[in-house]
C-alpha cells in the first residue's frame, strides 16, 4: 500500500503510540501473483498463530452477513480521530485509513468477509462470487447480483460497472493504485469515457463483466478487493467534485461533511442486506469525528463519559503517554484491540549512490535495531524486523541474513570488516530524518552506531510535509532514508512490484532504492506468472532474500496496532482483508 498519511505520521512519530501483543494476528493469502489459496508455512507472529484468507464460494457471497452474537440494532456510533479522509472519490482511495472507513457507504465487486473468530475470506460482494478466471489468469469475469440500488433507488447496471473502471484513466484521476489501468488491454492508450469511447478490454455482456489482462494476474479478484475499485455510478458521477461527496450504495449515506471535523451518516433504504454477505450495519448513524490528538481521544477513553462510550478510533491508538495506565489497568486494557501492522517499515538505501554492495550489507550488519526499538516504545510498540515482506502478507520467509536476532544492538565488528574489505572505511553516508523529537533520538542512535562500524555519518531533517517529494527525487542528495510500505492485498507481487522493480523508477515513484537489478526484475516476472498459490508465495519469498542479499534497505521493524473505544461499542474484530477494524461490524450497546 502506498506510504499513507496515516503510516508517515505513525513512522514520523507525530501519531505514533505504544502497544502490546494481545491477540492472534492473522495473514491474508492471495498466493502471490497466482490463485488464492492457503500458505501452510506462514510463520507465527509475536507468539499467535497467523491465519489465512480464501476464496468462497457463490453461497458464500449471499446476503445477509452471519449475525454479530450480542449485537443490537439502533443507536449511534462517534468516531473521534486526528484525520480526516484525503479522498472520497473511490478512484483515488490508497489510504488504509480511508479503506477502513468508506465501506459504510461503498461496494465494490468483491471484498472481505469477516467472522468473529477472526476468520476472513474474500466473497463477491456486488457480484454473485469472486470471480471466474480463464486463460490462466489473462481474463476475469464477473455477474452482477440482482436487486442493487443507489441511494436514490436507482438500479446498479452494468453501465456503471464498466464507466467505474473506464473512469480509472481520466486526467483528473491523480492519486490511488493503477494496476488495472496497467494490465488492462489496450490501458496504455485509452483516455478514459469522458469523450464517448470505451476500452474494449472491458467487456459486458448481459450482467457479466469480462476483463481481458495482457499478461496473467491469478490474484486479481484480490486487486478489486481494493476500495479504490468501489463502483461509481454513471449517472451521478460529478468527476473532480465526486471526491468531495460520493454516491451511496452500501447500507449508509452521508448526510452532511464539515471538512476536517465531521462527517454524518445515516441509513440508506434502499441498500438491501440480502445482496450483502459482508455488512451487518446494526447502528442507525454514524458520526464521524476528525481534529483530534491521540493523547485527547485516549483521555476521553479512560473517563468514559456520555457520548464517549459510544465512540471508537479507526485511526488514533492509545497514547504514548497513556500505554502503562491503560494497558496496566484489566478494565481499560478490555477495550484495546491490538494487532500487528501489515506494513514493512525500513531504511532505503540510495543504490546510485553507495554502489557497493559490502557497503550496503555493512549498514545492515552494524543497524542498532534495539537501540530504535526502544526509542519507540520498546518491544510492546513494535517487532524487529528483519526481512521486507511482513509476516502477515503471503510470501513471506523467515530469514535473518544480518544476524539482528543473535545481535539486536548492530554488529559493528562484522560491519567495519566488510568496510575494510571494499576500502571504504570512512565511507560518508547522508541519512535524512523527518523532522520530529521521535526522528531526532532515533537519528542520534544511529548515527552513534554506524559510526562505530567505521562509517561518517552525517544526518539532515526534512520538513515532514515535503520528505517523500523529496527522498522520491531520482536525483536526490541523500545515501538512506526512512520509508516504509504495506501490501496494496495479500500478495508478495504488491509486497515487492511496486517497490523494488527497476522498472518502475521515476520521479515520485515508491522504488526508493532506486534498486534496478535484472536479475530480480526477471524473478518478479517469473513469480507473477505462477499459479499454484504455495509455489507463488515461495517465490516471492525468495525475491525478498535476493532483494535483503544486495541490501537495498535495512529493515527496521514491524509496527503493533492498539486500538482503545468506549465501553459501549460492541462487535470489533480485526479485518485482515483491509487490515483494520472492521467497521461494518460494530453495534453500539444501550
Amino acid at each position: 500500500m502506498t506510504f499513507s498519511r496515516r503510516n508517515f505520521l505513525i513512522a514520523t512519530g507525530v501519531a505514533a503510540a505504544s502497544s502490546t501483543v494481545l491477540t492472534a494476528c492473522s495473514s491474508g493469502n492471495a498466493g502471490g501473483g497466482g490463485k488464492s489459496g492457503g500458505d501452510k508455512n506462514t510463520p507465527k507472529v509475536t507468539g499467535n498463530k497467523a491465519t489465512t484468507i480464501g476464496v468462497g464460494t457463490k453461497a458464500d457471497s449471499t446476503g445477509p452477513a452471519p449475525e454479530v452474537p450480542g449485537a443490537v440494532k439502533g443507536g449511534t456510533l462517534f468516531t473521534m480521530d486526528q484525520l480526516d479522509c484525503d479522498h472520497l472519490d473511490p478512484a483515488q482511495i490508497w489510504s488504509s485509513y480511508e479503506g477502513w472507513i468508506t465501506p459504510l457507504f461503498m461496494r465494490g465487486l468483491v471484498g472481505y468477509k469477516v467472522a468473529m473468530d477472526g476468520t476472513t475470506t474474500l466473497v463477491g460482494d456486488l457480484a454473485t462470487d469472486a470471480g471466474t478466471v480463464k486463460d490462466g489468469g489473462k481474463t476475469w469475469s464477473f455477474t452482477l447480483k440482482d436487486g442493487l440500488k443507489w441511494e436514490d433507488g436507482s438500479d446498479i447496471t452494468m453501465d456503471d460497472v464498466r464507466h467505474t473502471f473506464e473512469r480509472l484513466f481520466a486526467k483528473f484521476v491523480t492519486f490511488g493504485p493503477r494496476y488495472p489501468q496497467g494490465w488492462l488491454v489496450g490501458g496504455d492508450k485509452y483516455k478514459g469515457p469522458y469523450e464517448g469511447k470505451h476500452l474494449d478490454s472491458i467487456e459486458i455482456d448481459g450482467k457479466t463483466v469480462t476483463f481481458h489482462l495482457t499478461e496473467a494476474h491469478g490474484d486479481f479478484n484480490f486487486t478489486l478487493g481494493m476500495r479504490a475499485f468501489s463502483l461509481v455510478p454513471k449517472k451521478h458521477d460529478t468527476k473532480e467534485d465526486y471526491d468531495k461527496k460520493p454516491f451511496s450504495c452500501g447500507p449508509y449515506k452521508i448526510d452532511a461533511r464539515q471538512v476536517g471535523k465531521s462527517m454524518s451518516l445515516s441509513r440508506n433504504p434502499h441498500w438491501d442486506p440480502a445482496t450483502d454477505p459482508i455488512r451487518n450495519a446494526y447502528p442507525d448513524k454514524f458520526q464521524l469525528q476528525f481534529g483530534f490528538q491521540s493523547l485527547a481521544s485516549t483521555d476521553r477513553y479512560i473517563a468514559d463519559q456520555g457520548n464517549d462510550q459510544h465512540t471508537l478510533s479507526m485511526f488514533n491508538e492509545v497514547a504514548a503517554e497513556r500505554v502503562q495506565k491503560v494497558l496496566g489497568d484489566p478494565e481499560l486494557k478490555k477495550r484495546v484491540l491490538t494487532h500487528l501492522d501489515t506494513a514493512t517499515y525500513y531504511y532505503a538505501i540510495n543504490t546510485t549512490r553507495v554502489t557497493d554492495v559490502k557497503v550496503r550489507q555493512a549498514l545492515n550488519y552494524a543497524w542498532p535495531a534495539q537501540q530504535t526499538q526502544l526509542i519507540r516504545g520498546g518491544a510492546s510498540s513494535s517487532e524487529i524486523a528483519t526481512t521486507i515482506i511482513s509476516p502477515l502478507t503471503p510470501g513471506h520467509a523467515d530469514f535473518d541474513l544480518y544476524g539482528k536476532k543473535a545481535k539486536p544492538t548492530g554488529d559493528p565488528v562484522k560491519a567495519k570488516a566488510l568496510l575494510k574489505e571494499a576500502g571504504k572505511v570512512g565511507q560518508k553516508i547522508v541519512i535524512a530524518f523527518q523532522q520530529s523529537d521521535n526522528a531526532v533520538k532515533q537519528a542520534v542512535a544511529i548515527k552513534s552506531a554506524l559510526d562505530k562500524a567505521g562509517f561518517d555519518v552525517v544526518t539532515k531533517q526534512v520538513d515532514k510535509t515535503s520528505f517523500y517529494s523529496q527522498i522520491g527525487q531520482i536525483d536526490n542528495t541523500y545515501d538512506m532514508f526512512a520509508a516504509g510500505w504495506s501490501a496494496d492485498w495479500p500478495g508478495g507481487y504488491t509486497a515487492l512490484q511496486p517497490t523494488f522493480d527497476g522498472r518502475v523508477i521515476a520521479n515520485g515513484a515508491s522504488n526508493w532504492p532506486q534498486l534496478n537489478n535484472a536479475s530480480v526484475n526477471k524473478a518478479i516476472d517469473a513469480a507473477s506468472q505462477i499459479a499454484d498459490p504455495d509455489e507463488a508465495n515461495k517465490a516471492w519469498g525468495a525475491i525478498d532474500r535476493q532483494i535483503m542479499e544486495l541490501a537495498a534497505v535495512v529493515p527496521d521493524y514491524w509496527p503493533i496496532r492498539n486500538w482503545f473505544h468506549g465501553s459501549k461499542v460492541g462487535g470489533f474484530v480485526y479485518d485482515s482483508g483491509n487490515t483494520g477494524i472492521a467497521i461494518t461490524k460494530l453495534y453500539a450497546m444501550a
